[in-house]
Order: C-alpha cells, then structure tokens, then sequence
C-alpha cells in the first residue's frame, strides 16, 4: 500500500470523488485549494482532499474508498497519513452527514463530534440528498485533536 500527493490533473480522480460528494460543483468549490492524496494498494482504491483552514487547522473535505475495498481500513490509512503529513495539524475537522454509519465511522478514527450546519445539504444540493436511506439535511461536524 502506497499513498501519494496528487500534484496535478485532479480531475482524473473526479468519479472517485463522486462516491463521497455526488455534485460536482461541490467539489469544485474545494478541489484546487486542496491537498489531493490517493491510496494505491495494486490499484487506486480510495482518496481524500484536505484543505488548510487556519494555522494548525485541516479540513478533511473528501474522502472516497471503491466499494469493492470499504471495510479494509484504507480510509482509515488515509485519516492517519492526512494527520502525519500535517506535522503543524492541531485539529483535523471532517463534515458528514448525520448517517450512523458515517458517524460511526469518524469515532472509529478518533474523531469526536465538534458543531453542525443547520439545513447545509437543503441549502447548498441541487437535489435531495440521501445516506444510507437518510436524507441529509444537516452537515456533521467532528473534530480529531493532536
């Protein structure tokens, strides 16, 4: 298992990134500012995006694993390089939506639940928005400190 920066052509990545954040302008919005990482295991299997939003501050603003290769712990390869790469990070923040299986997910890594963004995904999709057969309507916000 290799991960690796993306140090350009991000947009090759763009289905991957789809599995996380179905829309793409979405996407858009935090692409270029962020810090693309992809994890080769004989084969892309997952990525992530991460953004620097203050001093000692990361945002985790995608993170993607094929289905094929969930439940392997390659997202959780890719928080833990995320949090190593950063040796200046404090606080990695991730939004989600309110899914149980998301949520569980982010405690697993560590994380712990740190404010939400009331009606983020009404005000901000094109469409209804659904997890798991949740629909989403308020972003999750957690937090891992160091």
């Amino acid at each position: 298992m290799h991960i690796k920066k993306v140090m350009g052509a991000k947009k090759e990545f763009i289905d991957l990134l789809l599995l996380a954040d179905e829309q793409e302008d979405m996407i858009d919005r935090y692409l270029e500012k962020g810090d693309m990482f992809v994890l080769d295991d004989h084969g892309i299997k997952g990525e992530c995006v991460v953004t620097k939003e203050d001093e000692g501050v990361y945002e985790l603003k995608n993170i993607a694993v094929l289905p094929e290769s969930q439940r392997k712990g390659y997202g959780k390869s890719l928080i833990e390089f995320a949090i190593s790469y950063y040796t200046d990070c404090k606080v990695l923040l991730v939004g989600t939506g309110d899914c149980p299986s998301a949520l569980a997910f982010y405690h697993s890594c560590g994380f712990m639940e740190s404010h939400r963004l009331k009606n983020f995904f009404t005000d901000n999709y094109d469409h209804p928005m659904f997890e798991d057969g949740i629909q989403l309507v308020d972003m999750v916000y957690l937090k891992r400190e160091r």
